[in-house]
């Protein structure tokens, strides 16, 4: 790594960034490796375990133009700590609920969707900050972020069999809070 890229830039908004993508990219995938644990319990077809497995990554596609939009508007910042509201909010009510039937987890797949439209929101905060000779990199560790995937897969089977899967979508709120708190002292606009 060029020694200038230390010097350039604001790297506690590059890491505020980082954490931000990592945990949300974590719950963006979370209903993939939860999905044989939901599909035993509700008893679903292979068909509606994928629809319910691709419906957060749709969901984030889509609204990835609409974050740009508002970040452009609001800034990312902001938009981040929104966002990141809005997902834990909505994983910490699916928790109460606990709903046991297909049709109403598709309202916490689209919740996911929003984590998933992280990457419009991460990417802007952290290469504002670096001039044009160091936005790749900036990219490039902001963007290491999506090993949050990796996260929710390594260790979601296993908790969903000790808590259950219901449980899972209520631990996640955890580091999310976290990072939502960390975010909020650390990012710059």
């Amino acid at each position: 790594m060029d020694k200038g890229f230390l010097k350039a830039g604001n790297p506690r908004t590059l890491l505020a960034a980082f954490l931000y993508f990592d945990v949300s990219f974590m719950v963006w995938v979370l209903l993939g490796p939860l999905g044989i644990s939901i599909a035993h319990d509700l008893h679903l077809n292979a068909g509606q375990k994928g629809l319910l497995v691709a419906t957060p990554v749709l969901a984030g596609a889509l609204l990835r133009v609409l974050a740009g939009a508002l970040v452009d508007h609001f800034g990312p910042r902001r938009v981040a700590i929104g966002a990141q509201i809005l997902v834990i909010a909505g994983l910490f009510l699916t928790w109460v609920i606990a709903p046991h039937s297909y049709g109403a987890l598709f309202g916490v797949a689209l919740v996911l969707g929003v984590a998933g439209a992280s990457f419009a929101i991460a990417l802007p905060l952290a290469s504002a900050w670096y001039p044009p000779q160091y936005q790749g990199t900036a990219l490039g560790i902001a963007g290491a972020g999506n090993s949050g995937t990796a996260l929710a897969s390594l260790f979601a089977p296993g908790l969903a069999v000790l808590y259950g899967w219901v449980n899972v979508l209520g631990l996640a709120t955890l580091p999310l809070t976290a990072v939502l708190v960390a975010f909020i002292f650390l990012a710059s606009e």
